[in-house]
């Protein structure tokens, strides 16, 4: 029997369908059978960080240091702290300069000494408890006469110190305080101290009644804020320190030994190096400058 010519076509075009459909899915199937990608055995690449730098061995400094520094050396002391976080300092001895030797010399080890005159410097280092290589003037005082703030004390000469109206003075002990001896030294230019080097003299014998010895200048300063004595023998930095007490007179350097605040590094300290750099941010840094100038010091 004769095949319609169109029933040829169409079983042609239906078997075309199918083939290519077959072959579609025979490529889809080789599709599925490929091999996944590998990831790349290449690890990533870390962000680098840089390593923080070590901290500062942490420093702990002894200071002595002559009475009339009592106030204005912490200051200073804690301006330092705040730009070198390792460094602290140590319960900071203020006492009449020739105690503070003394224990030095009894087996006391500080970093740092800082004495209120060249003598008692002079004594450290002749004993070769310091290291004179780090030795320098720090710092110049003026002596003054004090009067308790609004006395109606009047002292218009070294002499006005005999005079009737005069009857309680205070002065340091010349064999330990700086200030003591500087006032002897004054004193025996008007004949009211037998030695001119301000120790192992003696007074005037109607003067001596007058004179209540103290054991720093500061006591001195307290005398005369307290009102247990007329007058005292003080440094122009003491007025800074009380608020009680006034200056009544200015005594002539002529009178007396300049009057000079050495300091030195200990010639055993295990903080040498951290000891130097703070005497001298003590004399260069304009922070610690204005204190010392606030409290009537002058930086050398």
């Amino acid at each position: 029997m004769k095949k319609n010519r169109r029933t040829v076509i169409s079983i042609s075009i239906r078997t075309c369908v199918t083939v290519l459909a077959s072959i579609a899915l025979a490529f889809a199937l080789i599709g599925c059978t490929q091999p996944a990608p590998q990831p790349s055995e290449k690890p990533a690449e870390q962000p680098q960080t840089q390593a923080p730098e070590p901290e500062a061995t942490p420093v702990q400094l002894q200071i002595f240091a002559a009475n009339s520094l009592e106030k204005a050396l912490p200051e200073v002391q804690a301006l330092y702290t705040a730009a070198h976080p390792n460094v602290t300092f140590a319960d900071t001895q203020f006492k009449g300069s020739g105690d503070l030797v003394t224990e030095i010399q009894g087996g006391a080890a500080p970093d740092i000494l800082i004495t209120a005159s060249k003598g008692t410097m002079d004594t450290a280092e002749e004993g070769a408890f310091i290291d004179p290589a780090s030795r320098r003037d720090m710092f110049g005082n003026d002596l003054v006469i004090a009067k308790g703030m609004g006395s109606n004390v009047q002292i218009n000469a070294l002499e006005d110190v005999a005079g009737d109206n005069i009857t309680s003075i205070a002065i340091g002990d010349a064999d330990a305080v700086p200030a003591g001896a500087y006032a002897n030294q004054a004193l025996s230019t008007i004949g009211l101290y037998s030695d001119d080097s301000g120790k192992g003299g003696s007074y005037d014998t109607a003067f001596e009644s007058k004179v209540s010895i103290a054991s720093s200048v500061g006591n001195a300063a307290k005398y005369v804020e307290s009102g247990d004595c007329q007058i005292g023998f003080v440094y122009s930095s003491d007025i800074f320190r009380f608020s009680g007490i006034e200056v009544a007179y200015v005594i002539p350097t002529n009178t007396h030994k300049a009057i000079l605040y050495p300091g030195a590094i200990l010639k055993n300290s295990q903080n040498a190096a951290t000891a130097a750099d703070f005497l001298d941010f003590c004399l260069n840094d304009p922070g610690a400058q204005r204190i010392w100038s606030q409290y009537g010091f002058e930086v050398l």
